[in-house]
């Protein structure tokens, strides 16, 4: 069986930090890093705790693959990616939250 996967962007309450990461279970990983799971991470470190940006995949290896392109491109181009989707750059989080 072929699992789904998703590209998400989370960003600082201020913008001025973004991370970049991908999962199988967006719900479940967006809320971690709301609560700071993992207290030394680079989300919780920086207060990235807006969900800015996702884009699900019908495979977890197209997925990999986009946050790799992401990774290795420049902030300028994830805005255009968070602009085109969320201009206003509002939390996602309640759009997910009944998933």
């Amino acid at each position: 069986m072929q699992r789904g996967g998703y590209v998400y962007i989370m960003a600082s309450p201020n913008k001025g930090v973004l991370y970049t990461g991908v999962t199988s279970n967006l719900y479940k990983r967006v809320y971690e890093h709301r609560h700071s799971y993992y207290p030394n991470s680079f989300t919780a470190k920086y207060n990235c705790v807006m969900l800015v940006y996702y884009r699900g995949f019908d495979r977890i290896e197209e997925a990999i693959a986009e946050e790799k392109r992401l990774k290795g491109g420049s902030r300028k181009q994830k805005e255009k990616l968070i602009d085109a989707m969320n201009p206003e750059w509002n939390d996602l989080w309640e759009s997910i939250k009944d998933w």
